[in-house]
């Protein structure tokens, strides 16, 4: 199936006016999967509407404003520096003469960027988690500027947004309470609208979309570069352990045996002609790929050959252009999947999260998972193998689902617009495309103008 983007529909007028529009999310801190869904968002958003004002809400803004061309200010904006004395009585004193003068702060600061704001965007990601604690990355932040903006007057928008894990009561509360004020709300998969109806969240009345990476711009997808290598080169995704993000009691054992099952797995490789082209998602990762190195040099006796292709992986950019000089990957980090499945590659998921089942159940590879706590060699091993015998037909499963959810998100980027412009109006022709397209990645569950509140 393919959506040709319509950008004559919207009025003149309406896309005439110029509109000042946030995002808000983990942007800036070296995360390959989080850049690359802003880089679809406003790469859709700024050819739909180019006299608009972008901004970005963030967790690192120097480094979002480098990467994306974009004015951004920070989620958390410090008053007074804090420090993490010893002593419990020190450590209250601080709370208030430090904390409470930095929320004010932080407060006064979301009313000053958000006042003259129409519309603030929540994209994608996995903000929806209190697996790295309540503040800063927490569900707190999110909370704090999805009241303001309604206190502004803005309009609240969740783009295919993920969910979970979120393990405790505050968290569930600032999560819940954020979602109910949005205007719009779509998932990133089925898994997190169930997620959050079993945390008590009405989600399934809102539609279900593909993640925004789909919709990449296809410019940005470079040629394939395989044939440039003697042999056939496998990438493998490595990932540092996710800890609760994966699971609420995490074990370091999970970890030691996850490197010890890829180690095995690229030995068989090595020893059956292929090459390994290391690749990471984050730029945590780094350390890594060092430490699988180090295992295939003294573990293994693999030298420091170019078999073993490590370079360096700075930006989304890097990232799809060494997953185009793949024939096969197996990968952990969702968006090294999701990007790979985008470049038409073969592609064997390690699950730590449900995001990542959910993924390869909606692009139709649901028996080319293992989940990382349970990783096993041997069946990665027999995974590969049937990967590669059916490489041709699995190709053409995945490029036809990934037209699909890219022909979906195109669609909902239409539909958010009578959101940032709401002097347009679908017609019903409109929402019955709409609703037929979307249905056909697989995806949507249920459209309509906003989100039940």
């Amino acid at each position: 199936m393919k959506v040709q983007p319509r950008s004559n529909i919207a009025s003149s007028d309406s896309r005439r006016r110029s509109r000042a529009v946030a995002f808000f999310g983990h942007f800036g801190l070296g995360n390959l999967g989080n850049e690359s869904t802003l880089q679809a968002v406003l790469y859709h958003l700024r050819s739909r509407l180019p006299d608009a004002e972008f901004t970005c809400i963030c967790t690192d803004p120097e480094a979002t404003k480098a990467t994306h061309n974009l004015a951004a200010v920070p989620v958390n904006p410090v008053l007074v520096r804090s420090w993490r004395p010893r002593n419990r009585m020190l450590r209250l004193l601080r709370s208030f003469f430090v904390g409470v003068p930095n929320e004010l702060y932080r407060w006064l600061a979301a009313f000053a960027r958000l006042r003259n704001t129409d519309v603030l965007i929540v994209p994608g990601t996995g903000v929806l988690t209190d697996a790295f604690g309540i503040g800063n990355w927490g569900p707190y932040g999110l909370f704090r500027w999805c009241v303001t903006a309604k206190l502004c007057g803005c309009r609240l928008l969740f783009i295919s947004v993920g969910a979970g894990p979120i393990y405790t009561r505050a968290g569930r509360f600032f999560a819940r309470t954020a979602l109910r004020l949005a205007d719009f709300r779509s998932w990133r998969d089925e898994s997190s609208m169930q997620y959050l109806k079993g945390m008590g969240f009405p989600a399934d009345r809102d539609p279900v979309y593909p993640d925004l990476a789909f919709s990449l711009s296809s410019a940005q997808m470079p040629l394939d570069s395989t044939g440039k290598r003697r042999r056939p080169v496998v990438g493998i995704g490595l990932m540092e352990y996710a800890g609760r993000y994966s699971v609420e009691n995490p074990r370091a054992s999970t970890y030691s045996a996850y490197m010890q099952a890829l180690l095995k797995f690229a030995k068989w490789l090595l020893a059956r002609g292929y090459d390994i082209r290391l690749l990471i998602g984050d730029l945590t990762d780094r350390k890594v790929t060092e430490e699988f190195r180090g295992l295939l040099r003294d573990e293994a006796g693999v030298p420091d050959d170019d078999r073993v292709i490590d370079e360096p992986i700075e930006t989304v950019e890097d990232l799809l252009a060494q997953l185009a000089a793949t024939d096969l990957v197996v990968a952990t980090r969702f968006h090294n999947v999701l990007l790979s499945l985008l470049l038409s590659k073969p592609v064997i998921a390690i699950l730590f999260h449900h995001k990542c089942a959910s993924l390869m159940n909606q692009i139709g590879m649901a028996d080319y998972c293992q989940d990382i706590n349970t990783l096993n060699a041997e069946k990665l091993i027999e995974q590969f193998r049937q990967l590669r015998k059916h490489a041709s037909e699995i190709k053409h499963t995945v490029d036809q689902n990934v037209e699909a959810s890219r022909g979906a998100l195109d669609e909902q980027y239409e539909l958010i617009l009578s959101h940032i412009c709401p002097g347009r109006q679908l017609t019903r022709p409109e929402m019955i495309r709409i609703r037929d397209a979307a249905a056909g990645s697989g995806e949507l569950r249920k459209i309509g103008h906003g989100a039940s509140n």
